[in-house]
Formats: C-alpha cells, sequence, structure tokens
C-alpha cells in the first residue's frame, strides 16, 4: 500500500524514522513534528484520549490560570492607548496613514526596570531584520538569552506553565523545559538561501522584514520603543478586543522604516512572560492549528506555526511564528 510521505493515512502509530518527512505514532505530539493530517486519521484513539492528552477544556483553564497570574502587567494608569481610526477589512491593505497621533500617549517607562522587562528589551537589539542576512550570535547574547529565560522561569506565571506541561507529561524537568524553550524560540534557521537568518523570537517579537513587508512583530514593547524613536509609523487599526483592563488585544496597520505591515495582532500592556509563555503553550499543544484561549472570561485564539524545513533534537520543530487571531 503506497501512503504519501506528507500524510498519516495508513501509517498511524508506525515506529519512528528519522527518514520520514513527518510522523504518526503517539510521540509525535511531544516532539511536534506530526504530519498535518495526523488528527484526521489517528484520533481520537492513541494519544489525545490518553491521560497526558491535551484537551481544549485544559486550555481553557490553565491560559485562565496564566492570565490571573500576570502579576508584571500593566496596571490601567501606566499605558495610555490613542487608538484613532479604526480600518474596514477592505482598507487595511491600502497603506494609508488615517491617525495623524502616534498609537502611545503614555507608558510608565517604570515597567522597564523589572527583571523580565529589563532581560527582554535586551534582547530586541540582537537581530538583523532582513530575512537572508546571517544573524552573527555573540557570547554577550548567548548570555542575554539565558538571562531572559532565568527571569521569567522565576515568574509564577511561567511555573505555573511548567508544572501543567510536566503534568502532561510533556517534559521530565524544568531543566528539560528550559532548553527547550532556548531551542525553540531562539534555534537559527534559514528563511533565506541557507543563511542562518531567522528565529522564532526574532520574528515574533522583534519582527522582520521579507520582500519589503513587515513579517511577524507582534509585541507592544517593541512597538512603542521604536515609535518613540520616530521609525515606527502607527496607519489604524482593525480590532479593538473587549477587555477593560491590561492586556487588551489590538490589530493594526503601521509602517516600520516604510515598510508596512497590514495586519499586526498585538497583546498591549501583558509582562513579556505573559506572551511567551501563551505562545509556548500553543505551539506545545496545537502546533498549526487554532488554539482556543480564555482571558478574564473572554474566548481569544492563537495560531502559532512550526519551521518546517529544519529540525533540532530528535525531529523538534522551531517556532516559525506566532500571534493572537484578530478577526
Amino acid at each position: 500500500l503506497y501512503t504519501a510521505p506528507d500524510s498519516c493515512e495508513g501509517r498511524c502509530e508506525e515506529p519512528y524514522s528519522e527518514e520520514d518527512e513527518c510522523h504518526c505514532n503517539a510521540e509525535c505530539e511531544r516532539y511536534r513534528n506530526c504530519c498535518e493530517d495526523y488528527y484526521t486519521h489517528c484520533q481520537p484513539e492513541g494519544f489525545s484520549s490518553s491521560w497526558d492528552a491535551i484537551t481544549d477544556e485544559d486550555l481553557l483553564r490553565i491560559s485562565e490560570q496564566l492570565y490571573k497570574a500576570d502579576y508584571n502587567k500593566a496596571r490601567p494608569t501606566d499605558v495610555t492607548l490613542n487608538p484613532q481610526y479604526q480600518a474596514s477589512p477592505d482598507e487595511t491593505g491600502d497603506q494609508e496613514d488615517r491617525s495623524p497621533q502616534p498609537l502611545y500617549k503614555y507608558v510608565n517607562e517604570e515597567l522597564f526596570s523589572k527583571p523580565t522587562y529589563a532581560s527582554f528589551i535586551k534582547l530586541l537589539d540582537n537581530y538583523q531584520r532582513a530575512t537572508g542576512r546571517e544573524e552573527d550570535v555573540t557570547a554577550e547574547e548567548l548570555r542575554e538569552q539565558d538571562n531572559f529565560l532565568k527571569e521569567v522561569m522565576k515568574t509564577e506565571l511561567m511555573k505555573k506553565l511548567f508544572a501543567f506541561l510536566y503534568k502532561k507529561n510533556r517534559y521530565g524537568s524544568e531543566e528539560e523545559f528550559i532548553a527547550d524553550l532556548k531551542e525553540m524560540w531562539f534555534g537559527l534557521y534559514s528563511r533565506g538561501n541557507g543563511e542562518q537568518d531567522s528565529s522564532g523570537f526574532e520574528h515574533v517579537f522583534s519582527g522582520e522584514v521579507k520582500k519589503g513587508k513587515v513579517s511577524g512583530f507582534h509585541n507592544w514593547i517593541r512597538f512603542y520603543l521604536l515609535e518613540k524613536q520616530g521609525v515606527v509609523n502607527y496607519f489604524s487599526h482593525n480590532f479593538n478586543g473587549p477587555w477593560d483592563t491590561y492586556p487588551e488585544v489590538l490589530g493594526l496597520q503601521f509602517s516600520w522604516d516604510g515598510f508596512y505591515k497590514e495586519v499586526g495582532s498585538a497583546f498591549i500592556g501583558c509582562s513579556p512572560e505573559f506572551e511567551f509563555g501563551l505562545y509556548t503553550l500553543c505551539f506545545i499543544a496545537r502546533p498549526g492549528r487554532a488554539c482556543h484561549l480564555s482571558l478574564g472570561g473572554y474566548s481569544l485564539s492563537i495560531q502559532t506555526y512550526a519551521w518546517t524545513k529544519s529540525t533540532y533534537g530528535n525531529g523538534k520543530k522551531y517556532i516559525a511564528t506566532a500571534y493572537v487571531i484578530s478577526p
């Protein structure tokens, strides 16, 4: 029987082989290397019906716990937004600046002296934004990565996330979890012609420019700092979430040194560990699919994608992107 190399049809529970493009055994969820149709052909029997499956109800419960544990988030008085023009769906692509003022009226920069913020901000200038240009990672930059991971792992939010993933048999120890975070987020891969020019962290938080357009760039702190410098110009927003406190969610249009972002969704006012933790949760639990969460009683979905062209460890995948799905 012929089976397609990138499909699980007829391959459920097939033993792992490194020659396979993707995998269909129960371990593939843990290693994030399942074929895209694994859930169609190999469920609900097997992994998802076992005790360590991550169910939709689990995701709603743990996301509320992480939301409540975001003690480092901005208070309502810490951030004042000026959203101005709300673009309709047929206006988001026209690259017209309909908001004369900046998005941020005020940010209390004392926030940035908190350890997770300070260690996060140090990472933002470590990248060449153009894809196709090799990243030169210095010893100091590696120390900054380790320091960021050390600081976020001190927070109750990340401890709760680890405890959840440990209980679900995804990791055997905190050390294993931290080592995997470093690879999945900071491990380099090529979006260009073989140059090690990208990583999940660079794409999602710092932002990249590819083929003349802004790619990734989903972080409010990065946006604020660049808007303050005058290199980011806010154009409009197409979605403003229902929250009356932080973290809030915006879908926005902007240019970065003349490069345009048609819809860049972002959490506003959350701590770095909140975004980092939620995106990690969704990448581990629902890679390549919408990950449905609950934050303060409101529904929200995150989309993640794995980088499919290279792997690390035992066939594990890097993060290609992660972002809030704005309606």
